[in-house]
């Protein structure tokens, strides 16, 4: 037992008054000699006992008393047994990602767990909440309860890292409790092992009941036709128990075509046909489950032609004019001595085909060309210099050339997910015609592989920075050393490096991967777009770059649709947004990541184990009470004995 005041004790010296007043009073009687009658005789000893015995009940309780009332005012207690961690800041961490609107016994996971904590959080709790759009630094649960109330679904997916790093940086004297609400959805074990020593963790864990779920993955498109397009729709279903489910598409809100969806695998396919013109729409279906992944926004212009330049000489450049016919693609060669520089900036695509030398004014021009949107094809000459290659090359990082080899190769590899071929084969191919190379260079590849040589050794790689693609062949490709014009494959290989892929694919960004996009508008020195909808408007990070604007969206919007790009009121680009789709596996759900952690029930268990653990045990309020008991006695005793 530990006392607050010790020092009060002293005062229990205070105990020698009520004995001496005792002895005082029991002196010895004065012999008085009376007549001898026996019984009055009798009567004066009972009388004198029992005196006695009084003096002595009294001087008991009032010593007891007088000690007890010294003891409660010097605050005696037991130390709790998590005493040095009483000072803890607590932090909460509450997930209010997508996965959380998974139903539990109660409801919606999220809106459950906001419920828990307004009526369980004691009302002079000081903490922090942390979620994973938002942060409430050094609170309370009144002065953020209509927040809590309002609380929507982040568009950012749960990190417990990322959400664990904020309470680090935020600076304090005292070590943290950090109590995480999550459903674990994705949570990996490395996430949690990261905390520090002066972090102690407890985990609620709700779970919920059903983790079926289907999602729409993403739309794309499966094959154009004279006046059409056939999109498709890829569903992913996670679980195991479906039915049939309605699947809709609508343009700018209005219904284009509804279907039924049979899922006999775990992935589907869905194909529309719509006109070749501007949409600006979604697709929709309805399940029992995860609401966020339901709709899928997207936008696709009506085509326009890509511009395309080769640069080279025109008796190597032939096959070029065959697949950028004039339908689809303004293609024209020009030789390097004839070529205009002017022209480059309005292109999509520009081929450098088989250059002896790539001058230095051409470099710094494709380089500029390529952060404005356009996609380089380099195919090099036999007689390049690889110094000049591999100085070209720098400005884009990735690739570097080394000698050129006399060995013979086969292309036998084909990426079928790289963005130029996802949607060129319907399964994958391993018969078809291996074109080769007679001599190759070789080559120091960081850069995904598009086409590869049998010996695992690049032919076609990629440069991609966000908005355009640096396209980098190993060899040269003319009928002297190469078959490579005479494959199929060719075609598509071309035919798609040569598209802009804002123009001729579908525009649908991802919230928060912060992906560039590339619009046609000349603004002036004051000038900014912004980017809207009916519900939500922001004006996104804007580069300049002569008669484009490059926008970086970083953690905007904050509600997955259709927008648009405003310049001065005026719309020149649709442009869709969507959710990421991490959340959709609810099966993903792995709370054995926090096995080595306390899991705890409800956020009222929390608060009661940390009262009990770290609170000490306070004494003297008992001491009060004994006091309070001996007060009673002393009346009684002096009520009661004679």
């Amino acid at each position: 037992m530990q006392f607050k005041h010790p020092e009060i004790l002293y005062f229990l010296f205070l105990l020698v008054i009520p004995i001496l007043v005792h002895l005082f009073q029991l002196r010895k009687f004065k012999t008085e000699y009376f007549t001898n009658v026996k019984f009055l005789k009798e009567l004066a000893i009972q009388t004198r006992k029992s005196s006695k015995l009084k003096k002595y009940l009294l001087l008991a309780t009032r010593l007891l008393l007088l000690a007890f009332m010294i003891i409660a005012f010097a605050q005696p207690f037991f130390k709790a047994k998590d005493s040095k961690n009483a000072t803890n800041e607590l932090y909460i961490v509450l997930d209010n990602s997508f996965s959380m609107q998974a139903k539990g016994q109660k409801g919606e996971l999220l809106k459950r767990a906001v419920q828990d904590l307004l009526e369980h959080t004691p009302e002079n709790a000081n903490f922090s909440l942390i979620t994973c759009s938002d942060n409430y630094w050094n609170t309370d649960i009144k002065s953020i309860q209509k927040e809590l109330q309002n609380l929507k679904y982040s568009a950012s997916p749960f990190q417990l890292e990322n959400l664990l790093a904020k309470i680090k940086a935020h600076k304090s004297a005292f070590n943290k409790d950090i109590v995480v609400i999550t459903d674990a959805v994705g949570l990996q074990p490395n996430q949690v092992k990261k905390s520090k020593d002066d972090e102690t963790l407890y985990f609620i864990l709700p779970e919920a009941q059903k983790t079926d779920n289907i999602a729409i993955d993403s739309v794309f498109i499966n094959q154009t036709l004279d006046n059409f397009y056939e999109i498709g729709v890829k569903l992913d279903a996670f679980g195991d128990d479906f039915k049939d489910i309605p699947i809709a598409l609508y343009n700018k809100n209005k219904l284009i075509a509804k279907t039924l969806v049979n899922f006999e695998t775990k992935n589907k396919t869905i194909n529309f046909t719509i006109p070749k013109e501007d949409f600006h729409g979604y697709v929709s279906i309805s399940d029992n489950s995860l609401e966020y992944d339901n709709n899928y926004y997207f936008s696709l212009s009506k085509p326009q032609k890509s511009n395309v330049i080769s640069i080279g000489e025109p008796e190597k450049s032939g096959f070029l004019s065959k697949i950028y016919t004039a339908s689809e693609f303004n293609y024209s060669n020009f030789s390097l001595q004839s070529l205009d520089y002017n022209l480059l900036d309005k292109q999509d695509a520009i081929v450098l085909n088989e250059l002896k030398d790539i001058p230095q004014a051409l470099q710094t021009t494709l380089k500029a060309f390529v952060e404005k949107g356009g996609n380089v094809v380099l195919i090099p000459s036999a007689e390049s210099s690889v110094s000049n290659l591999n100085a070209f090359l720098a400005n884009f990082g990735g690739i570097q050339f080394k000698n050129l080899g006399t060995t013979e190769k086969m292309v036998t590899k084909i990426n079928f997910s790289h963005p130029l071929f996802n949607s060129v084969f319907e399964k994958k191919v391993d018969n078809f015609q291996y074109p080769n190379t007679k001599t190759s260079f070789e080559i120091n590849n960081s850069a995904p592989m598009v086409l590869g040589y049998s010996d695992q050794t690049s032919f076609l790689s990629a440069i991609q920075n966000g908005v355009a693609s640096v396209y980098v062949f190993a060899a040269p490709i003319n009928k002297v050393n190469s078959n490579f014009q005479n494959s199929p494959i060719i075609v598509p290989t071309f035919y798609n490096m040569g598209q802009n892929a804002q123009k001729a694919g579908i525009n649908a960004l991802v919230i928060g991967e912060n992906k560039p996009f590339i619009v046609e508008t000349a603004l002036g020195k004051d000038e900014i777009v912004n980017v809207k909808t009916d519900k939500e408007s922001f004006i996104p990070v804007q580069q300049i770059l002569n008669n484009k604007v490059k926008l970086t969206f970083n953690d905007n919007p904050k509600e997955a649709g259709n927008f648009s790009v405003f310049n001065n009121n005026q719309s020149i680009e649709n442009i869709s947004f969507n959710y990421n789709r991490t959340e959709s596996n609810l099966a993903n759900a792995n709370p054995d990541a926090v096995s080595d952690y306390k899991e705890i029930n409800n956020v009222d268990a929390i608060f009661d184990t940390l009262q009990a653990n770290r609170a000490d045990n306070q004494l003297w309020k008992w001491f009060v009470i004994l006091a309070l008991l001996f007060i009673a006695v002393e009346i009684l005793i002096q009520k009661f004995v004679k």
